[in-house]
């Protein structure tokens, strides 16, 4: 996925010369409290949040160009660049938007906060199964019902529970991506669960096919 697959284009921008009462006013309307500051052809050249427009007010200031963080401060993305990387941004600056712009320098939109997490979620209401069947059609000749044997024995020798590949095969289809991360102790250590599922379906394909 791409930032601008990710990003709103329903943004507010304002402009150097605008004043902060006008700003302040379109914030509130609009219910949005950070925006990018443009030039006329919508270039990038600056930032500013709803505390920013506070502190002005409170000091005395009167236009955007007056307390705007200059484009040299702002964190942005090109439109083409991996939305990973906001992700990233987000997490380690703590950031809650991020400018996006093209190849020109034009702003095209912003990501926001609320795009990551609602990404994110959609991600884990992935159904396990479906992660199971990417793997059937990937490991070409496996069956479904050797991926069953499989986890059901990986799964016992991870918990020491008894659990038939049918008791398995229930329990996926009614599972989510995220509720297994969070059962399984994290992102990792579901990875290398998958992983020691396709090791040892492979492992027994290979062994029965030697005798």
């Amino acid at each position: 996925m791409k930032a601008k697959d990710m990003m709103d284009k329903n943004f507010i921008y304002v402009y150097r010369d605008d004043t902060l009462d006008d700003v302040s006013k379109k914030m509130e309307k609009t219910r949005k409290f950070t925006t990018p500051v443009v030039s006329d052809d919508m270039k990038l050249v600056g930032w500013l949040t709803s505390l920013d427009v506070i502190r002005g007010l409170r000091e005395g200031a009167n236009k955007v160009s007056d307390i705007m963080h200059p484009k040299e401060e702002v964190k942005y993305l090109h439109e083409n660049d991996p939305s990973r990387l906001a992700v990233i941004a987000t997490s380690d600056k703590k950031l809650t938007n991020i400018p996006i712009l093209n190849d020109e320098g034009v702003v095209t939109g912003v990501i926001r906060s609320f795009d990551i997490v609602k990404t994110l979620s959609a991600l884990y209401d992935i159904k396990v199964s479906s992660i199971y069947e990417a793997m059937e059609n990937e490991l070409k000749g496996i069956s479904w019902d050797e991926l069953m044997e499989a986890s059901a024995i990986i799964t016992r020798r991870a918990t020491g529970k008894h659990i038939r590949p049918e008791d398995y095969e229930r329990k996926i289809k009614n599972s989510t991506f995220g509720e297994a991360i969070w059962g399984t102790g994290g992102l990792e250590k579901f990875f290398i669960g998958l992983i020691a599922v396709g090791e040892l379906v492979i492992a027994r394909r290979v062994g029965r096919a030697r005798k």
